[in-house]
């Protein structure tokens, strides 16, 4: 069956969609889209021949918009309101593929009131779920040594340690609440932004979503999780934004797809295991005709591999080349 094009009725574009269906083909099965967001995955799935996609979120506010289309695809389509993390309980048994869209979605970015940007003013969130800690708990309970981490670490920012003397400094004024006011904290301390640069503050508030939402422990849990879950011959998909999760994608499936045994000048020799998944192509970066109709996919990567009959297990987490830095470590007043 061809495989429509959901980007016509979706309100965001599905990024990589094409090239993931394409190497997927044919598509077949039950389906677990980790991250349903929009839809635009499930629906390019279940238009391409899927049986069954199992449509997974953490952020409740992603069903309701689904059900002006969800009902035309009746009960092949199930939603569920959950973490990636444990996509294997969610899905209820075996699956023949997993796709996970990493990261914060252009749905959420585009609602000021998740506070998840800094291009219009809003309360300093940035929780994909509507529990635990906010950004705004972090940026005024935590110490500037603690903050200083999360920055370097999680959104590679150079001037970290000046940027967490600000924010404390700022705090001690008032309360920072808002995502306007944390911007011109982070805009005060590094240079003018020029023409066709980001803007000071992308950075920050990348490694501020990213401890909040814990993004690191939920892709490793994930990925653990869609092991599990694949029967052989299944194959999962994962499309990453930037480089310390494709760093972490990639090392992953180097990991199953080799068996290990052999040592890096990252990790040791380890026992050598039957390889989990095979490897099917090289990563995947969108074409210029992606690009142009989405801005989104320059940065996006699409990695894939297949499941073999190995049995599934635990991932050796020290060689991943996961942040230096585990926000699960820190506890939030």
């Amino acid at each position: 069956m061809a495989a429509a094009d959901p980007s016509r009725s979706a309100p965001h574009i599905p990024v990589l969609l094409r090239p993931l269906l394409a190497a997927a083909a044919p598509v077949e099965g039950v389906w677990v889209d980790g991250t349903f967001g929009a839809g635009g995955y499930a629906k390019g799935l279940l238009d391409a021949g899927a049986a069954h996609v199992v449509g997974i979120d953490r952020d409740p506010t992603v069903f309701p918009p689904a059900r002006a289309w969800a009902g035309d695809y009746g009960e092949r389509l199930t939603l569920i309101e959950g973490t990636f993390s444990e996509l294997d309980q969610h899905a209820g048994g075996p699956v023949d593929g997993v796709v996970l869209d990493l990261g914060v979605s252009s749905m959420q970015l585009d609602q000021p009131e998740r506070g998840f940007s800094f291009q219009k003013d809003g309360p300093l969130d940035m929780r994909m779920g509507d529990e635990g800690a906010d950004a705004a708990d972090l940026v005024n309970s935590l110490p500037d040594g603690t903050l200083a981490d999360i920055l370097f670490h999680y959104g590679e920012e150079r001037a970290s340690r000046r940027i967490a003397r600000a924010i404390v400094a700022a705090r001690a004024d008032r309360r920072i609440e808002t995502t306007g006011r944390l911007a011109e904290i982070v805009a005060g301390c590094l240079p003018r932004q020029k023409p066709g640069q980001s803007h000071p503050a992308t950075r920050s508030f990348q490694a501020l979503r990213i401890a909040v939402n814990d993004e690191f422990g939920q892709l490793v849990d994930g990925l653990e999780a869609a092991e599990r879950a694949l029967r052989p011959g299944g194959v999962l998909a994962v499309v990453s934004f930037h480089s310390l999760e494709d760093r972490v994608v990639k090392r992953f499936f180097q990991e199953r797809t080799d068996g290990g045994g052999q040592g890096n000048r990252y990790a040791p020799v380890t026992e050598e295991v039957a390889p989990r998944f095979e490897r099917m192509g090289k990563a995947v970066g969108a074409d210029e005709e992606e690009m142009a109709r989405n801005p989104r996919a320059r940065s996006a990567m699409l990695r894939m591999g297949r499941r073999t009959d190995a049995p599934a297990g635990p991932v050796d987490r020290t060689r991943l080349g996961l942040p230096k830095f585990d926000i699960r470590e820190v506890s939030v007043r």
